[in-house]
């Protein structure tokens, strides 16, 4: 799947940018296309004063600031709906994943991590669900070495608010969490966990914030540090996560793939030393 060069330039940065990876017309259009079609049923369950466009890859979101700016509620409806779209769903158990994994890993037993993956729809200067800077594995829980696969719907422009990675900061292994946010109260869950030390630990990387285009695609590694871009723009960011974990890693074979942070119960027993508060 990836080249010798392509490996090392992962295994030495923790993040890898493969160029259109994804099929446009068969893989990326028919969730774009979905997602159209459930913004237009949640329009008309509403009575909406909203005309949307005919569909068309670039414009498959119309109508959805509108409607958010109706009733900031409804788009949560339509957040917990694309997650469940067949197309998607397909897309996430992707063979051209397992291989990814297995490559990178090397390893013959992949697993994708259940509610590890989704549709996020960033909207414009909207913080509040705005991932703070972290690692993933601290919110997953399956293996150390699982990768997060990443891939925009829309076109990820700077103003758009690309993700903030720190290069080859997976090498420095699990950072300390707290899990409450003080500068933002409203958060939970783990959009709520704060790396220790945060400000100090990030200024010792190199940060890269990577442009990206619909069936582009973005490896992360689990101990990689990140964070959702700022969208500053006038269209939501629509984007796509997908994580995997291998179920030989002994870490995840010790505490038995627990499930997320969100999910799992007595997290903060089964990792005591990660957890701050």
């Amino acid at each position: 799947m990836l080249t010798e060069q392509q490996v090392s330039e992962f295994n030495q940065n923790g993040l890898l940018i493969v160029k259109s990876f994804y099929n446009l017309e068969q893989e990326i259009e028919p969730i774009q296309y979905r997602i159209y079609q459930i913004i237009g049923i949640v329009i008309h369950k509403y009575q909406l004063p909203i005309n949307q466009l005919p569909f068309s890859p670039d414009t498959f979101d119309y109508g959805y600031l509108d409607l958010i700016n109706f009733d900031r509620k409804i788009g949560g409806e339509i957040y917990d709906a694309i997650k469940q779209i067949p197309e998607f769903i397909r897309l996430v158990a992707s063979e051209s994943h397992c291989k990814l994994l297995s490559q990178l890993r090397q390893t013959n037993l992949p697993g994708i991590a259940a509610g590890g993956y989704g549709i996020r729809i960033d909207n414009p200067c909207e913080e509040k669900y705005r991932a703070p800077w972290h690692q993933d594995y601290p919110a997953q829980f399956r293996s150390l070495d699982g990768l997060v696969f990443w891939s925009s719907l829309v076109p990820v422009t700077y103003s758009l608010g690309p993700v903030d990675f720190c290069l080859k900061s997976h090498h420095d292994g699990l950072v300390r969490v707290h899990t409450k946010d003080p500068k933002n109260p409203e958060k939970s869950g783990a959009y709520a966990l704060i790396l220790e030390n945060e400000e100090n630990l990030i200024n010792r990387y190199e940060r890269v914030s990577p442009e990206s285009n619909p069936g582009d695609l973005i490896i992360i590694d689990f101990l990689t540090i990140h964070r959702s871009g700022l969208n500053t723009g006038e269209r939501s960011r629509w984007s796509m996560q997908m994580r995997y974990f291998n179920f030989n890693d002994s870490t995840g074979i010790k505490l038995g793939w627990p499930g997320s942070f969100a999910t799992a119960t007595n997290i903060k027993n089964v990792h005591p030393e990660l957890f701050l508060n």
